[in-house]
């Protein structure tokens, strides 16, 4: 058949191997996943100053004026920039094994996903892949929307309802799809 590749290799779960990957002590992990479920990952209305300030004893940086909504899941706040007048929507996950930045005045809109890890699906122990996030200053991340790795959302871009960001997001631009294509500029008055 054309187009047909045949090949010798598999993927081999049995010998995965992250143990290269060093996100924090064993106790730090195990603390925050403690704490994350207590304060963050519930449908309980916390005060947002005690999660900022939560956040911050873990390592994160959180700006002024941060508002997080209850049901929201933070992989290891060491890894979270957080700017000013930020907002993140109910069960909002950013699954941040490497470096997630967020800018001032970002709407993160409820159960959008930030993804920071992968794996490579061309070697066959399914190496796992660890990249970053950066949402630059007012871009909005529609719900149910998510963020792969390595991907720079520009400043005040968009990405809409359910779709998909593969590659990095222009400035002042609205897309929307999976995978997100641009759609039109966004025109601030």
């Amino acid at each position: 058949m054309k187009g047909l590749i045949l090949q010798d290799k598999a993927v081999n779960l049995s010998q995965y191997d992250n143990s290269w990957y060093k996100p924090g002590p064993k106790w730090k992990r195990n603390l925050w996943l403690v704490v994350s479920v207590l304060f963050f990952n519930n449908g309980f209305a916390i005060f947002n100053g005690l999660k900022c300030s939560i956040l911050r004893l873990f390592g994160a940086r959180v700006g002024k004026r941060v508002l997080i909504k209850p049901s929201v899941n933070i992989k290891y706040p060491w890894f979270l920039h957080v700017g000013s007048d930020v907002w993140i929507g109910e069960k909002v996950w950013i699954d941040n094994l490497g470096l997630v930045t967020i800018g001032n005045n970002v709407c993160i809109s409820q159960g959008a996903l930030l993804l920071t890890g992968n794996h490579n699906y061309n070697k066959s122990f399914f190496d796992l892949l660890i990249g970053t996030i950066i949402l630059e200053d007012g871009v909005w991340i529609g719900a149910k929307s998510i963020v792969c790795p390595n991907v720079i959302c520009k400043t005040h871009a968009v990405l809409g309802v359910s779709s998909v960001a593969t590659k990095n997001l222009d400035a002042y631009t609205i897309y929307q799809g999976m995978p997100a294509e641009k759609i039109k500029m966004r025109i601030i008055t």
